[in-house]
């Protein structure tokens, strides 16, 4: 496995006093989350996406699941206290958050928006996610999390 270098994402936990470790995933050839995390031996539970919303609204969320789940948009609606959510067009990612699709990191988004976690990442002592760029990941406690992320815990997936 290649070295990782260090992203801003990773340099946000740094300055923030926030414990992680880094995962480099440059040379494997797939963006699927599920076949990432089994080739970095990893539970796909415990592995999670960033996907970013626009609420009926027209305010952005930020929701953070498990790569092998769906978000339930109307779930994800009830946690926004929002009539409805959408997922927000591929081309609008970057513009909006600083992000490319497959290395969209709840750390580090152009705009601070409000962030939900799958509640199931309750379960695990750490989470692991994209560090802001394909090819990189960073596992964290999710209450240190916190110290740079606002978010709550919802049930967002579908069943």
């Amino acid at each position: 496995m290649a070295k990782p270098e260090k992203t801003n994402v990773m340099r946000l936990l740094e300055q923030n006093g926030v414990p992680y470790e880094s995962y480099c995933y440059i040379d494997y050839p797939s963006t699927k989350g599920t076949e990432i995390a089994e080739y970095l031996k990893q539970d796909p539970a415990q592995v999670f996406k960033t996907l970013v919303t626009r609420g009926k609204s027209g305010s952005y969320y930020v929701f953070v699941i498990p790569v092998g789940e769906e978000l339930e948009l109307r779930k994800a609606a009830s946690a926004a206290k929002e009539k409805s959510i959408e997922m927000i067009p591929q081309k609008e990612l970057l513009p909006l958050t600083g992000y490319i699709h497959g290395g969209c990191s709840p750390i580090g988004m152009k705009k601070q928006f409000a962030t939900f976690i799958e509640e199931s990442a309750m379960l695990y002592d750490t989470i692991i996610f994209s560090a802001g760029k394909i090819g990189y990941q960073v596992e964290v406690k999710p209450e240190d999390l916190l110290k740079i992320v606002p978010f709550e815990y919802a049930d967002l997936v579908c069943m």
